[in-house]
């Protein structure tokens, strides 16, 4: 039975994660174990001096029941997080200045020759001066990609699936996604009085980089057009769909939602900005080009909306609570049996221990045949009998 566990949450905030930390803490005190937060995601376990008091008072926080009663209560992550991947450090923190690290050269997004640090020793050497047992990584597809990394390394690692694109491959269901369809449906629905009121069309944004799930949902529960990244539609034929919605409308609107990674015919997003530690630039806001093509193509006027960071914000549902708070607890069992290497997840609508997925798999994507009417425009409504509760398989 372990002893020492260190929990950590990386990437994006999403609500649910607070829930995750205090049942893990909580059951941990149950199993006789001591569970250490590391602050910043993977950042703690680099840039962590344990030599230096104040670099361990910075990234290393005990956890106890006292610490985390009442954390659950708000969103973020208590821990806070970071975007960094160990194995691709673009400059070394101070302390490992100096020491020898493997190190690749490439050409960056922006063409630049950059070069890069894998630090893994240097979190194998916290872990093992901490005297750290279990791993437990909270994160999308870009932190449970290291956590891939760590496990054949041979470190006990448990992974749990966050993201609000809902987008990591072995699992139906990642913490956040509810509370973002939830949050979108909302601010859209809010939104047609004044989308209304001055007979628009109104186009929202939301993320998915490289999956569709955010959108395509968010059209499913609202009942508008949407488009997704893994579909290019026509452009042309969209702004008409657009105008004849607005145009049997009795109070003249529209309305269209959109991933942050959509295109469509004869369009690439843009990007901008310098990369991250996952080689991820920021995306430009696709929803303001499509509003300029609607107005230079169908004459019509438009609402824009960026719904992207409001979505993460806030309390978590009741559904990413309950999930959150089951897969704190599948994690305990599994660090109990002595498991390592398997991520908890939603499998044919229930809940299971997968293997953490192989990150050169990529993202999960949305099966476009069976969810996408590539001909409306929007989400499929039909055959969805003996489908998992949430309409989508996990591979």
């Amino acid at each position: 039975m372990a002893k020492r566990i260190v929990i950590l949450t990386g990437g994006g905030d999403v609500p649910g994660l607070n829930s995750v930390i205090k049942e893990v803490t909580y059951r941990a005190s149950e199993q006789d174990c001591e569970v250490i937060g590391i602050r910043r995601g993977w950042e703690g376990l680099t840039h962590l001096n344990l030599d230096d008091p104040e670099s361990k008072s910075r990234y290393v926080l005990p956890l106890d029941r006292l610490v985390t009663r009442t954390i659950d209560r708000t969103g973020g992550t208590f821990l806070h997080s970071s975007r960094t991947n160990p194995a691709k450090m673009k400059s070394l923190p101070d302390h490992l200045k100096g020491q020898e690290f493997p190190s690749k050269e490439s050409i960056g997004k922006d063409g630049k020759p950059q070069v890069t640090f894998d630090v893994t020793k240097a979190v194998l050497a916290n872990l093992a001066k901490l005297n750290i047992d279990y791993v437990v990584a909270i994160g999308g597809d870009d932190t449970l990609s290291y956590a891939a990394r760590l496990d054949k390394e041979g470190v006990k690692v448990i992974a749990i699936p966050k993201t609000m694109d809902n987008d990591v491959r072995n699992t139906e269901y990642c913490i956040g996604f509810s509370t973002a369809i939830t949050r979108a449906e909302s601010a859209i629905q809010r939104q047609r009085t004044t989308v209304g009121s001055h007979e628009r069309i109104g186009v929202f944004r939301v993320f998915g980089r490289d999956a569709g799930f955010t959108s395509l949902y968010t059209a499913y529960v609202t009942n508008i057009r949407c488009l997704i990244p893994e579909y290019k539609v026509d452009l042309d034929k969209l702004i008409g769909l657009l105008i004849e919605d607005k145009r049997k409308n009795p109070s003249n609107y529209s309305l269209v939602v959109l991933s942050e990674g959509a295109e469509w015919e004869g369009y690439q997003t843009r990007s901008y900005g310098e990369a991250d530690a996952f080689g991820h630039q920021k995306k430009a806001n696709v929803g303001e080009d499509l509003a300029d093509e609607i107005k230079r193509r169908g004459k019509e006027e438009t609402i824009i909306s960026d719904l992207t960071y409001d979505l993460r914000s806030g309390d978590p549902d009741f559904i990413d609570k309950l999930v959150a708070s089951t897969f704190g607890n599948i994690a305990m069992d599994a660090v109990a049996a002595g498991k390592s290497g398997v991520m908890t997840a939603i499998v044919n609508g229930c809940f299971s221990l997968e293997t953490i997925p192989d990150p050169k798999l990529g993202p999960r994507k949305v099966d476009v045949a069976t969810a996408y009417n590539t001909d409306r425009y929007r989400p499929n409504y039909s055959s969805k009998l003996g489908l998992p509760i949430f309409l989508t398989k996990a591979n």
